[in-house]
């Protein structure tokens, strides 16, 4: 599982977590609060109501003459109210009246009057001077048939001479609370996909860093040239610049190391050859073997000399973290430089040299560039035979030029191909049987790793080989 995944699934975790308590306690409060509003609303109409009642009552108790017409006044009154989600055309407001032992004296559903309730809470409690309330279901365990009710007392003479208590079904609050829930559901869900889009965001700015650092180390360890990806903070700054530092360290210990058996590989048979002839120079000779052997001498000096000329050019390149100036150069113009270098040593070899020119711009140095293709077209040639075709393409393809050098040479053996750009790893040539220095292809894969790019070497179908070398475009 990637850092990334496990970063997503942890804050994720979290978030679900945390947010299933958050809602769950929201959801849990919002009927305890929509009852609490509605309870302090009963109050104040209870408090109206006894005071409505007090002018009318008498030692006698309570005159709800008035309250009665009042209520049936209002249940035969034709209304429409919208309330948010609630639509509501008729009261559900419940009154009775008790006297000072608790019977009913008067009651808006008219199903009550005449019943004692001095049991009831609210009736019980108001009577001996305290808050009185209650909350009733006329159905147990149906919250849809519950009421609740607020009283009041109703004084003569600074005595309480009865109660009255105003009630309210839950119905409509219901209806409420469940459009609220709905709504709060609805967020949730809604600033969870939000939240998610941005934890994918932070995982992914939090880990991109991290991927371009393994990026650069396995670009270090496989000996591509890379620099360091630019970091933020100061922590992954410092991290960025000890993996520079280490690189820094271990290439230099390496490069030195490399380099120094890479010399001596190299120049181990040049050497052992002219020791061989000088040897034989030193004994009785004819001139003319003695002009041959002086003839191996000087081209196995001039062999050590290109060796290590090319071995200091491949060690500037894998030195080299970046490009220095660059510039815009259409393909096509990079492959007939490449050729008009090489169209004399063709010639000599007769050997045709072909190209077929197509678009494309790549960035790049234009010398490093023109020697890579001038490595590919001297390759070609060396294994080309006489009154044969090389042909070199210029075309591009998914974001990048393409370079190809065909030939109709002998093709490389399958054990070869995955040698072939190593150092000092050579083939005879056809035409003499004599290696090369094994450090053309090299070069080669060294400036294309340099410009971002790739080269590749595979027969060709018919015969011969095809090297390509791609770079991004511009």
């Amino acid at each position: 599982m990637s850092l990334r995944l496990r970063l997503l699934l942890v804050l994720l975790a979290i978030y679900c977590a945390g947010g299933y308590f958050i809602a769950r306690w929201t959801l849990d409060q919002i009927r305890p609060r929509y009852l609490e509003s509605m309870e302090e609303s009963l109050v104040d109409v209870a408090v109206v109501l006894a005071s409505q009642l007090e002018q009318s009552t008498t030692a006698a108790g309570p005159g709800v003459e008035g309250l009665r017409a009042a209520f049936a006044g209002a249940q035969r009154r034709e209304f429409e109210a919208r309330i948010f989600s609630l639509h509501k055309t008729a009261i559900d407001l419940r009154v009775y009246v008790t006297d000072a032992q608790g019977r009913v004296l008067f009651d808006s559903t008219g199903r009550n009057e005449g019943r004692d309730f001095s049991r009831w809470n609210d009736v019980a409690r108001t009577l001996r001077g305290a808050y009185g309330a209650r909350s009733t279901r006329d159905v147990d365990d149906d919250d849809e048939t519950q009421v609740l009710y607020v009283a009041a007392p109703v004084r003569h003479e600074g005595r309480i001479c009865g109660v009255v208590t105003a009630g309210k079904p839950t119905r409509g609050i219901n209806t409420l609370v469940a459009a609220a829930k709905r709504r709060i559901v609805i967020g949730a869900v809604g600033g969870g996909i939000a939240l998610l889009l941005v934890l994918l965001l932070v995982a992914a700015w939090v880990i991109a860093p991290l991927e371009q650092l393994t990026a650069y180390a396995r670009a270090v360890r496989d000996g591509r040239p890379v620099a360091a990806p630019p970091l933020p903070g100061r922590t992954l700054r410092d991290l960025g610049t000890a993996f520079e530092e280490m690189r820094d360290a271990l290439e230099g210990r390496q490069h030195a190391e490399r380099y120094t058996q890479a010399m001596a590989h190299g120049v181990k048979a040049p050497l052992a050859a002219i020791r061989g002839a000088a040897e034989l120079m030193g004994e009785d000779m004819p001139a003319e073997e003695r002009a041959r052997f002086l003839g191996n001498i000087r081209g196995e000096a001039a062999r050590i000399q290109q060796i290590i000329e090319r071995l200091l050019e491949l060690s500037s390149l894998e030195a080299r973290k970046a490009l220095g100036r660059t510039e815009r150069i259409p393909g096509t113009e990079l492959a007939q430089a490449a050729a008009t270098v090489m169209q004399p040593a063709f010639a000599a070899r007769r050997v045709r040299l072909v190209v077929e020119a197509g678009e494309g711009t790549l960035a790049g140095e234009r010398v490093l560039l023109r020697e890579a293709l001038v490595n590919l077209l001297q390759n070609a040639l060396d294994f080309s035979p006489v009154d044969s075709e090389v042909a070199l393409t210029v075309r591009s393809a998914q974001g990048r030029v393409v370079f190809t050098v065909a030939d109709r040479g002998p093709g490389v053996p399958d054990y070869a191909l995955p040698q072939v750009f190593d150092r000092f790893y050579s083939l005879p040539r056809p035409e003499t049987g004599r290696k090369s220095t094994g450090l053309g292809l090299a070069l080669v894969r060294e400036i294309a790793h340099l410009h971002g790019g790739d080269v590749a070497l595979a027969n060709r179908e018919g015969g011969g080989a095809v090297a390509t070398l791609s770079v991004p475009i511009e």
